[in-house]
């Protein structure tokens, strides 16, 4: 498969799959969802904290498939500068969503990191982007792009998937060989978060201290990880 033919493989199934019935699992104010988001948070703050630090207001960052750009505005309200981050995207109409919800300054770009240069964002990331490349030598490809643009010293972040969801042939999970094949790195860290989908749906209306201990005490279960590594 050709880099154009992923491509266009990947259009075509986000643009079958956004405005579809398919979205309504994934409302805000779903109680799982609400779970979900405020897991990621606690996770994504206490590694970014102990990674590029505290304070965030001087941060350089690009978000490679930013979406609607959720986590530039959740970077923004941690204290970054809207000036010093910019998302790169492939859908259009993503990417005006998220010129109209985010701050200001942000930089956007429709399409890949080649505008770029090199050794210039202090973070890069990409949440749930890898487990929809299905093609290997794509992913390679992006990876080495984003160590490309990233500054010595700087990190990258990965927030993807652990499994395979046998119900959706168009994502494949992203597994411990390839992050470390990907961004080799001395300094890195790894952590697993939220339950799996079908359980998380499942206990949604129980009390939220159910699904916390499921999640704190049977890893197995965590279905999504957060990989970091430093670019030396």
């Amino acid at each position: 498969m050709t880099n154009q033919a992923e491509h266009e493989r990947i259009n075509h199934v986000y643009r079958q799959w956004h405005g579809g019935a398919a979205l309504a699992r994934y409302a805000w104010h779903r109680p799982e969802i609400v779970h979900q988001s405020s897991q990621r948070a606690r996770v994504l703050s206490r590694l970014l904290a102990a990674t590029v630090g505290p304070d965030l207001s001087t941060l350089r960052a690009l978000d490679v498939g930013c979406g609607d750009g959720l986590f530039l505005r959740q970077l923004i309200d941690w204290g970054a500068t809207p000036s010093g981050l910019a998302g790169t995207e492939l859908q259009p109409d993503r990417l005006d969503r998220a010129r109209v919800q985010t701050a200001p300054g942000v930089r956007w770009h429709l399409g890949l990191l080649d505008a770029f240069p090199d050794d210039s964002v202090d973070l890069v990331s990409a949440h749930t982007v890898f487990s929809s490349i299905l093609d290997e030598d794509m992913r390679r490809a992006l990876a080495a792009e984003m160590w490309r643009v990233l500054r010595p010293g700087g990190w990258t972040m990965i927030f993807d998937f652990r499994y395979n969801n046998p119900r959706n042939p168009n994502v494949r999970k992203v597994s411990d060989v390839e992050l470390l094949r990907f961004w080799p790195a001395e300094k890195r860290h790894y952590r697993t978060l939220m339950l799996v989908p079908p359980l998380s749906r499942a206990i949604a209306r129980l009390p939220w201290l159910v699904p916390e201990l499921l999640t704190a005490l049977v890893p197995p279960l965590r279905s999504h990880f957060v990989y970091m590594a430093r670019k030396e």
